[in-house]
C-alpha cells in the first residue's frame, strides 16, 4: 500500500525553498551525495515518489512570516525540515548564508518597514545589549505585546547546531535583531510530548513552537502534524519500507487532510 500520486491541480505553486533548491543545484559542481541518494524522489517534497505528500500540501492563513537562512548545502538535503514551513506558511523566504557577502534581498527584508524581525535563537548566545524576549511556559501570546501594524518576521538559522552558531557569530546583521528565546522548561515539556524519536528538534518544530508562542495555535498544530508526517515518511525510507511507518504516516495524513 502506498500514498496516492499527487494531482497537479491540487499542488500549490513553488515556494521560496523550492526556488532556492533549484538555484543551489544550478551552481553545484557535482551532485549532492545525500543519504539515500539512489532513491527516486519527488522533485518538490524530496520524499520517495511512492509516498510523495505534495497532493496534501496546503497553505494556511497566517499573520506571520518566516525567513530561513540556510547553511550552504542544507537546502539540498532530503532530511531538511525547513521546507515544511514554506509548504504551509505563505509568507516564507529562504536565503543561502554567506559570511562575506550577505544576500542583499535578505538585508532588505530585515529592514523592511512592514516587518518586525525576530531571531529565534537561544538567549545565552545574545551579545551584550541585544534584546532578549524569553518565551516562558503558559505565558500570554506574544502577539499581544507588539504592534499589529508590522508583520512578525521570524528568522531561523537552518543547519546543524554547529553551523547555526557559526552563522550567528559571523553575521553582524543578525546580532542586531531582538532574540526570541525559548525557556528551557518550555523546550523540556515540548520534548516530552514528542515521544521517543531519533530526530533532534527540527527547524519546522522550532517554527511550530514559535507560531504557538505568538498565538497561532491552530497553525502551530498543523505545522507540527506536517512535520510528524515527514518524520514517518523518512523513517519508512530508512527502515526497509516498514508497514508500521506507512500506517502511521497514512493516519497522520488523514488527520492533516481533515483539518
Amino acid at each position: 500500500m502506498t500514498i496516492a500520486a499527487p494531482s497537479s491541480d491540487k499542488i500549490p505553486v513553488q515556494h521560496a525553498v523550492h526556488r532556492l533548491h533549484a538555484y543551489r543545484q544550478s551552481i553545484a559542481t557535482r551532485p549532492y551525495a545525500a543519504r539515500g541518494m539512489k532513491v527516486v524522489r519527488c522533485g518538490s517534497c524530496l520524499l520517495p515518489q511512492q509516498i510523495c505528500t505534495c497532493s496534501s500540501r496546503k497553505l494556511l492563513s497566517s499573520q506571520t512570516a518566516f525567513a530561513l537562512v540556510m547553511y550552504d548545502t542544507e537546502v539540498l538535503k532530503p532530511s531538511n525540515s525547513g521546507r515544511l514551513i514554506a509548504d504551509l506558511i505563505p509568507d516564507t523566504h529562504a536565503f543561502l548564508w554567506s559570511r562575506t557577502q550577505p544576500d542583499p534581498q535578505l538585508l532588505a527584508l530585515l529592514n523592511h518597514p512592514g516587518y518586525q524581525p525576530f531571531l529565534v535563537f537561544p538567549g545565552d548566545y545574545a551579545l551584550p545589549g541585544q534584546q532578549i524576549i524569553e518565551v516562558q511556559p503558559q505565558m500570554p501570546p506574544l502577539a499581544l505585546r507588539f504592534a499589529k501594524e508590522r508583520i512578525p518576521l521570524f528568522v531561523l538559522l537552518d543547519g546543524c547546531w554547529r553551523e547555526a552558531v557559526k552563522m550567528f557569530r559571523k553575521s553582524p546583521y543578525l546580532q542586531q535583531l531582538p532574540v526570541l528565546s525559548f525557556h528551557p522548561e518550555t523546550l523540556a515539556s515540548y520534548q516530552l510530548r514528542k515521544g521517543q524519536r531519533e530526530f533532534q528538534l527540527g527547524t519546522a518544530e522550532v517554527a511550530a513552537m514559535t507560531l504557538n508562542a505568538w498565538g497561532e495555535q491552530a497553525n502551530a498544530e498543523a505545522l507540527q502534524l506536517w512535520f510528524n508526517i515527514f518524520v514517518e515518511a523518512t523513517l519508512w525510507s530508512r527502515s526497509a519500507r516498514s508497514p508500521e511507518c506507512l500506517a502511521r504516516m497514512q493516519a497522520l495524513l488523514a488527520e492533516f487532510n481533515a483539518r
